[in-house]
């Protein structure tokens, strides 16, 4: 039976109480009544209350579990430990994280391998491009400052005019760029072999016999920082042409390099190699094919790269003076039309030459060298 108070059932007799108990004739029935009876609790409390002792003796005996122990983090911590706990625990999600991590240590070894091979290339390019970008650059600046110097742009379409047509004759001193070139190479050519055949075996004999050198060291120390120029007149008076005394000059300047070094090679060839050379009793021809050219070689050709870069520098101020056919005659002529133009392309004419000849002689040190 049950009644309702504010809208709410509140809790019934049992109904195997007798009668006599619910009715209020007999306060003794009552009282024993209620003391039988003990109201309902909410099941929620009871299971609670229930729990608590088994849940408290279960944290104490065993470590608590992920899930328990998400239970009583919030909701954004407890989201993420379960998710750890599941990939954790999933094979496919493992392989997926190895198959990555083959992947991008593949790619790393791909791109250090690519850096390797480029690098090479990358130092042998683009620090000399960076340096003639640089160069062009103040070039500009310093002709935007200066408007009687042509930039790179106005000297560069000039360049293609004057090597379009670069064997034109037009009469014994109006030639082509291509003539004057040819020209200037042949008097080097000339002056610098008459300076190697007699400097190098010059050489030779001072660094063998220290008498001579004794007798010749004074000599060498008081002409060899001569201008080359000064040089010039003496050939003007010996020779009574201008041709032969450039060749003089460039004969004069280019041959003390060579007589230096050589002799230097000589006198640093260790004194054993001679020693057995006695012992053996070897002519003076077999020493110095056998054992002194092979050691001095790399002296000698020092001084002949040396030589060469001396006598290309000489040839332009000769010709200068002496006129004629001649890359230095061909700037010296310009000047004279005012043509800053041209004169800006034989000075990378002359750079670009002696720059060939060095580099043709580097080779030439390698194939020989022993």
């Amino acid at each position: 039976m049950t009644s309702t108070v504010f809208g709410s059932q509140s809790p019934s007799m049992p109904e195997n109480l007798p009668r006599a108990a619910t009715s209020a004739s007999s306060p003794t029935a009552l009282s024993a009544a209620a003391s039988s009876w003990s109201a309902p609790t909410d099941s929620s409390a009871v299971a609670t209350s229930a729990s608590a002792p088994a849940a408290s003796s279960a944290s104490a005996a065993t470590v608590s579990s992920p899930q328990e122990t998400a239970a009583t983090t919030p909701s954004a911590a407890r989201t993420r430990l379960m998710r750890q706990t599941v990939l954790s625990n999933d094979p496919i999600t493992d392989d997926f994280d190895q198959q990555e991590a083959a992947l991008l240590a593949k790619r790393e070894a791909r791109r250090l391998a690519l850096r390797e091979q480029f690098r090479p290339l990358f130092s042998l390019v683009v620090p000399p491009l960076l340096g003639v970008v640089a160069f062009l650059f103040i070039w500009m600046a310093v002709a935007q400052v200066s408007p009687q110097l042509p930039g790179p742009l106005k000297v560069w379409v000039s360049a293609l005019d004057v090597f379009s047509r670069p064997f034109y004759v037009k009469g014994p001193n109006d030639q082509g760029i291509g003539w004057n070139i040819l020209m200037s190479l042949g008097r080097v050519g000339i002056g610098f072999g008459l300076a190697a055949a007699i400097g190098i075996p010059l050489g030779f004999i001072l660094g063998r016999f220290q008498f001579l050198n004794a007798m010749a060291n004074p000599i060498i120390s008081l002409l060899r920082p001569v201008s080359p120029l000064a040089w010039l007149p003496i050939g003007l008076l010996v020779f009574k042409a201008a041709n032969p005394a450039a060749i003089w000059v460039i004969f004069i300047s280019s041959i003390w390099p060579m007589i230096i070094n050589t002799a230097v090679g000589v006198q640093r060839v260790p004194q054993d190699y001679l020693n057995v050379a006695r012992v053996l009793n070897l002519s003076e021809w077999k020493v110095v094919t056998k054992i002194l050219f092979p050691a001095v070689l790399p002296y000698m050709l020092t001084g002949v790269r040396l030589s060469i870069g001396v006598a290309w520098l000489v040839i332009v101020a000769a010709e200068m003076l002496t006129g004629g056919v001649g890359i230095g005659f061909w700037v010296w002529d310009e000047w004279n039309n005012l043509n800053v133009e041209h004169i800006i392309i034989a000075i990378f004419v002359v750079g670009i030459v002696g720059l060939l000849l060095e580099h043709l002689l580097l080779l030439l040190a390698r194939r020989f060298s022993y």
